[in-house]
This record gives C-alpha cells, structure tokens and sequence, in this order.
C-alpha cells in the first residue's frame, strides 16, 4: 500500500462528530432552507443563500447523496428532497458523512428537531448527550424557586443531567462575550442577582448568573471528567465577534478545573491553537469553520495544524436543522486534511500523517469523551 492509499484509508475511517445538533425532521420550503444554510438573515431581494460557499457545496456534493447529477440548480434540488421525504433524505445525508458518533447539544429544545437518539437511528450511528449549561439554568428558572434556593435547585439539576451525557456546553459568548470576570460569582451576588432575575425569568444574560453557571458546569465536569464545550467565534447575529475571541478566556482557562474544547474558533483560529499549545487542558475544535468556508476550509485547518499539537484537535461538524450540514462538514474534513497532511508528506513521515489524521477525525475525541473507539 503506498503513503498515500494509506492516508485516504485513514480518512475514509467512521469519524466522530464531537459537536453537533438535531437536524429538521419536516419537509423544508426553499426560504427554510436557505436560512438553515446561512448564519445570517434572510438574503436581499433578488438573491439567494445558495450563492455562497456553503450552498454550493449543497449543489455540488450533496445533490448526488440525492440522486442528482452535481452542480443541480437549487429548485431541482429542493425538489427532489421534498420528493424523498425529509426522513430518507436525512438517512441518506447522514450516512453518507460516515459519523460513527454523534455527541449532540440538546441545549435547542425543539419538537421539529432530531432527537439524539434519532440521529443516532438515521445516521447509523451512537448517539450521546451534550447539556447546554444555560438552558438548564433557565428550565430551573421556570419552576419559580425562591431566589434563595435557585443556587442549590440549579446544581441539583445539572448534575442529575450530567449523569446522562459526555460532556457540558456554555453559550456565554452570545450572552455577554467572552471579556467577563473570571471568577465565580459569591453565594451572596448569586442571590441578589436569582431574585431580580426570578421576578420574570426570560432568556439568562445576568452576567452574575451566567458566571456562576459556567462555573457551576465546570466544578461538575471537572469532578467527572468531563469535557466543558464554550462557544467561540464564528456565530449567528447573536454576537458580536471581537468580543468572542477565545483569546479572551485566557484567565478563566488559568484557573478552571475541568477539560475546555474552543469550539468552532474562526477567525480566531490561531488564538485557539495558541491556548490549545500552551494550556495541558485545552482543546480546539474546527467545526462549522470547515462547512462554511468549503472549498477554503485547507487554509483553515492549516492555520490550526500551524502550531496546536495534533491530539488536541478535534472534528465536528456542528450541523444544526441541516443533515446537508452535516454531510459537508465531514466531506470537507476529510478533503481539506487529506489536502494540508500531503503537502507536509515530505516532513512528516506517512506513518505520522496517518496518525495524525486518526487522531483528529475520531481518537482524539473518543479519549476525552471517553467513547468507544472503533
């Protein structure tokens, strides 16, 4: 077998998608469709979502998962998914990604979404739970407790959901940004800010609350062993970006107990890699980076293979409403290293390179969320 047989066999392994969410269980019409294939808003009149990178790639690599020639105009597309069904076309998407692990976020409760478990029956894969800190903080927040109490009802929660799932999830970065104080709140702020909060509780963006989730998470995925996902970068119109840079996390990191993978990351690719290279409990993750910059996505994963060291990457696909999003997250993964470790096949040796491909498409993630490797 030549190096590169080898490599391409390293790459075709099942991959472990170590962040991702439930994908739409109904029928799309076009204007769905398009907002689940973009970040952003609608797009201006007279334009279409799929002139972008991600939609076509929709166009080009998934059209033929459907049964359509490459490059199908977007209507002909839409069609013939409407035509299969929304259930068979997400068989279709997700077994064709080759995921043999989902770990999904279920912070987004939503009856037209996949359950993890359903993913896991399409995709022809296991599933496991991801637990949004924040969500939990709210669903406590709807059973009214005195402001008192919230402190205690909320731990007792998390750690009951923690007993099911692989690893927690924070949402700050939308919430408040990432520039916030690192240390846990006291009991007495706690309190003070739960009352305020409770008279009406909404959607959590007490910086007091949120500080004390997070930290509330980490001391339990600490004692557990679990992985504590946060939120970084590239996002919905919910942030703001500079304020989201995982540069900014550098003294909460100093100081937090548990295992933190930096999701997603872009543009701050290098800052991650950077905290990935010098803190022992850091990670980085490149998904939803790789599926919406496409075709670009080798430049992306170049800049973290510059510098974090290869067992603290991670692959996901962070696929949300879309099994196209995750199809096309994996195959661009699969492209885009392929592409990054042959242009280094005169450094690195081919065994090297193999490793290393394994390592962040599936071994790397299977050791920190302590799942079945094979």
């Amino acid at each position: 077998m030549t190096a590169a047989d080898a490599l391409d066999e390293a790459l075709a392994m099942p991959l472990v998608d170590q962040h991702c969410h439930g994908v739409r269980r109904d029928d799309l019409d076009r204007s769905a469709f398009e907002r689940l294939i973009t970040e952003g808003g609608p797009s201006p009149a007279g334009t279409t979502h799929f002139d972008s990178p991600v939609g076509l790639a929709v166009r080009r690599w998934c059209a033929p998962v459907l049964g359509l020639e490459p490059y199908a105009a977007p209507e002909a597309y839409l069609d013939r998914r409407r035509r299969l069904g929304a259930e068979e076309a997400n068989r279709l998407l997700l077994r064709a990604a080759g995921i043999a692990d989902f770990c999904v976020d279920t912070g987004v409760a939503a009856d037209d979404l996949l359950t993890p478990e359903e993913m896991g029956r399409l995709g022809g894969a296991r599933a496991h739970e991801v637990v949004r800190i924040e969500s939990v903080a709210e669903d406590v927040a709807g059973r009214c407790p005195p402001a008192t109490a919230y402190a205690a009802e909320f731990t007792e929660e998390l750690m009951r959901r923690a007993d099911r799932a692989v690893g927690l999830k924070s949402v700050i970065a939308y919430r408040i940004g990432l520039e916030f104080d690192p240390r846990p709140p006291v009991a007495r702020d706690v309190t003070e800010a739960a009352a305020r909060w409770l008279a009406g509780p909404a959607r959590l963006t007490d910086p007091v609350l949120l500080r004390h989730a997070l930290w509330t998470g980490a001391e339990i995925a600490g004692d557990r062993g679990l992985p504590l996902q946060i939120h970084t970068g590239f996002g919905d119109t919910d942030l703001t970006l500079h304020r989201v840079n995982p540069a900014l996390l550098t003294d909460f990191i100093r100081i937090v107990p548990a295992p933190i993978v930096l999701l997603h990351c872009y543009p701050y690719l290098r800052e991650a890699a950077y905290l990935a290279a010098v803190f022992p409990h850091v990670h980085a993750d490149i998904g939803l980076t790789v599926t919406y910059t496409a075709a670009s996505s080798a430049r992306a994963i170049a800049e973290v293979l510059e510098l974090a060291p290869f067992h603290k990457i991670l692959f996901s696909t962070d696929c949300y409403g879309l099994a196209e999003l995750c199809h096309l997250g994996a195959h661009f993964f699969r492209q885009s290293l392929g592409a990054v470790l042959t242009e280094r096949s005169g450094e690195w040796s081919p065994t090297d390179v193999v490793r290393i491909a394994r390592l962040i498409g599936a071994d790397n993630a299977c050791r920190l969320y302590s799942l079945p490797q094979g």
